[in-house]
């Protein structure tokens, strides 16, 4: 195994739990998984993907223009504005490479430092209302990491911005190295924590072939089996990448159909809240706040902690309650069930895929209903309530004669004659 900056010569906090290669039958029931995703429209085109790669290009060069007309804008030497730069990072499912048909990207615009956080919601936000391929721009000042959302040329993005302590930011830019956090607001290193974060899981697996396939069959079954929203108290996508990662740690040889096996057989029986690391948790001279339950009373409470493996280190899943950990830990059992009989040639790879029959599961529900005047109104109202079920489903487990809260995080749309009623 090659070392990754790691002197241990292997990845991760422990030694692997097998080295061993693949055999002829596990190529075969990878590449049955393979076929059996396929319908579901997690493989992208080549076509997509070029246009994609081309959307990105444009927009590199759009926020470069933008940050250069600003320098010049504020009277800075002709010898700076030259050579001021600015660049475009991915972070999430797109730089892990494993978005799907049609997903949105999540990016990050990096500026040098004349260039405030206000000019990139004032001035960038008018010049993108300017773009002929610039649709459904709205932006959202206050959201805990600040987005300028839009469609360009079809492509959905989701935007944040950190300006850095540094005249030029040139092209080849190295966001892992932590001395670019200083001397930076919240905003901006929340901004630059995305996509450092996802850089460092891409450096922390063995093989990247089998962990983006391990990951997009992960994804598909927990968006099927209804445990795929941050919001809700389940897990985000970055969560699940990190336990993937976790799993091409131990087994670094392995292919997809037995990392998925094992991912359900290690974290079935994992005993939470133990949190799943990728990496010793480093000390900085930034004395930044970082995950550390001995410090953080708070982080005491955290039911299943799994920790971002760049520095400051944070727990991604401080939204899951008691109960969604329980429904999930009960869909790693059947996952296991699963594909133990698709190993042994009992079941095919389309059954671990079913959905969960929710409607099914319980004998009683609550229904909630988010109804408003206008549909402006209405999707802000949305997006509120659906922040603060996870809320109510606190409250709820808190009631002795209720054992679990299972919430079911696809939405309907309503019934307006029940709502006249």
């Amino acid at each position: 195994l090659k070392e990754h900056n790691q002197p241990q010569g292997h990845y991760g906090l422990t030694s692997p739990i097998s080295l061993a290669p693949p055999s002829d039958k596990d190529h075969i029931h990878t590449q049955k998984l393979i076929e059996a995703m396929k319908p579901f429209g997690v493989f992208e085109d080549q076509e997509e993907l070029y246009h994609r790669t081309t959307v990105l290009g444009k927009l590199n060069n759009f926020v470069r223009e933008w940050i250069s007309e600003l320098a010049e804008s504020k009277n800075l030497p002709p010898s700076i504005t030259e050579q001021v730069g600015g660049k475009i990072f991915t972070f999430g499912s797109y730089r892990l490479g494993v978005h799907t048909k049609g997903s949105d990207i999540d990016a990050l615009c990096v500026a040098p430092s004349h260039v405030e956080r206000s000019d990139f919601f004032q001035s960038f936000f008018e010049k993108l209302k300017n773009q002929e391929e610039v649709k459904n721009l709205r932006a959202i000042e206050d959201a805990y990491v600040p987005v300028i959302k839009f469609e360009f040329d079809g492509i959905e993005i989701d935007l944040v911005f950190a300006k850095l302590s540094l005249p030029t930011v040139s092209d080849d830019l190295d966001l892992r190295d932590d001395s670019c956090l200083k001397s930076l607001d919240i905003r901006c290193i929340r901004s630059l924590n995305g996509s450092r974060v996802t850089d460092e899981i891409l450096r922390l697996v063995p093989n990247l072939e089998n962990f983006r396939l391990t990951l997009r069959a992960v994804k598909l079954w927990a968006k099927r089996r209804g445990v795929y929203s941050n919001i809700m108290g389940f897990l985000g996508g970055v969560s699940w990448a990190m336990l993937v990662a976790r799993i091409c740690q131990l087994y670094p040889n392995a292919l997809a159909s037995t990392l998925i096996n094992k991912f359900f057989l290690i974290f079935s029986k994992w005993d939470w809240p133990k949190p799943v690391l990728l990496k010793r948790l480093e000390e900085s001279f930034l004395n930044l706040p970082v995950w550390d339950p001995r410090v953080n009373p708070s982080d005491r409470y955290h039911v299943m902690p799994i920790i971002t493996p760049a520095y400051p280190q944070q727990n991604s899943t401080y939204n899951v309650s008691v109960s969604t950990r329980a429904v999930m830990v009960e869909e790693f059992q059947r996952g296991l069930e699963v594909t133990d009989e698709i190993l042994k040639g009992k079941s095919d790879w389309s059954k671990l895929f079913e959905p969960l029959n929710f409607f099914q599961k319980y004998k009683h529900y609550i229904v909630l209903t988010a109804s408003a005047f206008t549909e402006e109104h209405h999707l802000n109202w949305i997006g509120l309530v659906e922040s603060k079920i996870r809320v109510l489903v606190g409250n709820l487990e808190r009631n002795e004669f209720i054992t679990i809260a299972h919430v079911q995080p696809q939405s309907f749309p309503g019934n307006e004659v029940l709502y006249k009623q």
